[in-house]
Parts: structure tokens; sequence; C-alpha cells
């Protein structure tokens, strides 16, 4: 039962405050990349080859695709998931891909797409090169200012297909 059953151990977001999360910035509950890395295993003895480990940038939403997946299952098509099958890639039978991601809370936005994180705390916004600081101490937004808008504009489109935003925490 052991070879042919599928675990994940998978965290939803950062740490809490006495977590250590270098060489991140930021905790639970927040957008920076402490609050929003986490790490993620599958093991799947008869499936995934063992010790392969990928770059891939994946979200919550993809364990219900990966685990509908897993067990041969389609998703309802009135309900489309948000999600992406990593099989394929914890496999070797795909490579890395580019996605864009969007996240947000009741104070930050953030959206990924590749190297970039367009990020707004409520006070600023940022645009940082994930390839280079993921600290995210550089602020890209003046030298780029065409990713930094198109991330904002993409953003701003995608929220509108959202439900309103939570009402902050006390």
């Amino acid at each position: 039962l052991a070879g042919d059953t599928l675990i994940i151990f998978a965290s939803d977001n950062g740490g809490e405050r006495f977590s250590y999360n270098w060489p991140f910035t930021g905790k639970k509950f927040e957008l920076w990349e402490g609050g929003l890395r986490v790490p993620a295993i599958m093991r799947w003895p008869e499936v995934i080859p063992s010790g392969r480990s990928t770059e891939q940038v994946a979200v919550t939403m993809d364990w219900t695709a990966t685990m509908l997946a897993a067990s041969q299952t389609k998703p309802d098509p009135r309900y489309p998931l948000d999600g992406y099958d990593l099989l394929p890639l914890s496999k070797g039978e795909e490579s890395i891909h580019e996605r864009t991601l969007f996240w947000r809370n009741d104070k930050q936005d953030a959206v990924r797409r590749g190297k970039w994180k367009y990020l707004n705390t409520g006070e600023k916004e940022h645009l940082f090169d994930l390839s280079i600081d993921q600290r995210e101490w550089a602020d890209f937004k003046e030298r780029n200012p065409q990713v930094f808008s198109q991330l904002q504009s993409e953003f701003q489109n995608w929220q509108k297909q959202m439900l309103p935003r939570p009402k902050p925490r006390s």
C-alpha cells in the first residue's frame, strides 16, 4: 500500500511569528516571499522517481488537480479547476513552465510571473526580480516600468473577477 499511495506534505503559507523564514522576508498572512514560499513534498514510490526536485512555481490549488489526476478522475466541466496537475512534472515528463499567479489578502496584493513579482503592501507598490533578489530588497519598478504596469494591470483585471476583498482582521 505504501508504494502505491500518493502522499503530499505542504504548508498553506509562511511561518508564524516565531518561525525562521530565511532567506525570505515576511511571514504568515503576508504576501512577501516569506509568507508565500513553503516546502512541498510528494511521495509516490511506484510513480514518482525518488530524489527528484523542481523549482516549478506551484500553489495550493494545484493539489486538487494533482489528486484528481492521480485517481484518474476527471474534474466536473461545470467547475473548472484553478490548479495545474503537477504529476507530469514530478515524473519528469514535463519541464518547468512559467505561470502567472495572483494573491490578495485583506491588505496586500501580489502577482508572480516568471522571475517578476508585483507587490502592493497597501502603503507602497514594488516590482521584484526574484531570480536575483529572493529577499525582496531591490525595487525594480523604476528600471522596468512596462513590467510593473503590466503586472499591476493584470492584477486589477483579475481582481474584477473575484469576490469582494475580505474584511480586515482585528
